[in-house]
């Protein structure tokens, strides 16, 4: 069974920030992280993926540079910036809090089948 998109849509840029919280990174690495993460039942489009860049680059939680390889293309890593740091933390919070409240809504609705 994969994950459907629209169950994690909206916390694209959590699970962004939560990557690079473990070091710099670029979209590809990241993209590949998660999937590993998932067993491979989850990856993001590459669209999807670049887009929440911009808005987390725009909103001044990651940083941008361009990578010094001596090989290959070139890479645009990213890097999570101390307000990144502060939505990550904020953010995981608002989704235990909606966990927890999902959970008791559709184990407590299961419980009348």
């Amino acid at each position: 069974m994969s994950i459907t998109a629209d169950l994690i849509r909206g916390h694209t840029e959590t699970i962004i920030l939560a990557q690079l919280l473990e070091q710099d990174s670029y979209g590809y690495k990241i993209n590949k992280a998660i999937q590993a993460k998932t067993d491979h039942k989850y990856e993001l489009k590459e669209a999807t993926l670049y887009t929440a860049f911009k808005r987390l680059e725009e909103s001044g939680c990651i940083s941008s540079y361009w990578g010094d390889e001596n090989s290959g293309a070139r890479r645009r890593y990213y890097a999570i910036t101390p307000h990144g740091r502060r939505e990550y933390l904020i953010r995981s919070e608002e989704w235990n809090t909606a966990k927890v409240l999902i959970d008791r809504l559709i184990t407590d609705g299961g419980s009348q089948i």
